[in-house]
């Protein structure tokens, strides 16, 4: 299980500058301060993903999706708040949680020189998992991902159907309780988001594991078809949670999309950007 409360993180971002801009060479003679924005990334972002169901982050670009993700996966350190994963504190560089953690994130950022075969069993090594085990779990993957074809191919060339099958074999390779999947469907054709999505519904079940499964994506269909739990986050902040028809309640709409933006943007919680 994962439990997310009251989560934070600002970026400062640079003011724009131009190269002949007299304020650049006032700046540079140190007569005028740079001028900064404080980007409120994630705002108070609260949730309870729980094992054996996968609970969906629904919100547009730029809602804070990723960065909370990031920070779950102990990817990136927070302002404030707190991650519990199975208990345990996440802390950034500590391999208490990154060790019962899944992730695939938006980058695949496999090895194009390797085979696939040769990119899941890197990681299987650096979690610790034996040779022998590296090798029963990369054929137990293969079989259930239907990637048996692929693994002794190079994945330099591969459709993005291939390298999601492999980055997700690479994420999973160590059999962890919980995962994490940042926009998963992106550039997948219909067959390939099939796949996935009866993988996924597979791994929560009992048969697959019970797993604790975190999907971000703005796709309203796969919500809909794959999602126990839905958060909606808009402007940083997550403004409803519930079950698919819980939110289409709560919205006054019966059309999951409508219900959606009426969620998402009827509060106009945008993010909020500071001058300091």
């Amino acid at each position: 299980m994962i439990v997310v409360d009251n989560l934070n993180k600002h970026f400062i971002r640079q003011g724009a500058q131009s190269g002949a801009d007299w304020r650049q060479i006032l700046r540079s003679l140190g007569l005028m301060k740079k001028q900064q924005e404080l980007v409120k990334a994630v705002n108070g972002v609260s949730f309870r993903a729980e094992d054996g169901a996968i609970t969906g982050l629904l919100g547009a670009n730029g809602a804070g999706k990723t960065t909370t993700l990031r920070m779950i996966a102990a990817l990136l350190p927070s302002d404030s708040g707190n991650i519990l994963v199975d208990g345990a504190a996440v802390t950034p560089g500590s391999y208490a949680t990154q060790s019962q953690m899944g992730v695939l994130s938006d980058a695949r950022g496999l090895y194009p020189r390797l085979t696939a075969r040769e990119n899941i069993r890197y990681y299987g090594r650096l979690h610790g998992l034996s040779a022998d085990h590296t090798e029963q779990r990369i054929e137990q993957l293969a079989q259930w991902l239907e990637m048996q074809p692929l693994l002794d191919r190079r994945t330099e060339g591969f459709s993005q159907g291939e390298r999601m099958k492999t980055a997700l074999a690479r994420a999973l390779v160590h059999d962890p309780k919980n995962i994490i999947l940042d926009e998963p469907t992106n550039g997948l054709d219909v067959v390939a988001t099939r796949a996935l999505r009866e993988f996924l519904l597979f791994l929560k079940s009992p048969q697959g594991g019970g797993k604790c499964i975190i999907v971000s994506t703005h796709i309203m269909q796969e919500v809909e078809r794959l999602c126990d739990h839905v958060v909606i986050v808009a402007g940083g902040r997550n403004v409803a949670e519930g079950t698919v028809t819980q939110l289409k309640q709560l919205s006054g709409h019966q059309d999951f999309e409508d219900a959606f933006v009426s969620l998402a943007f009827s509060s106009q919680l945008h993010q909020h950007k500071e001058i300091v």
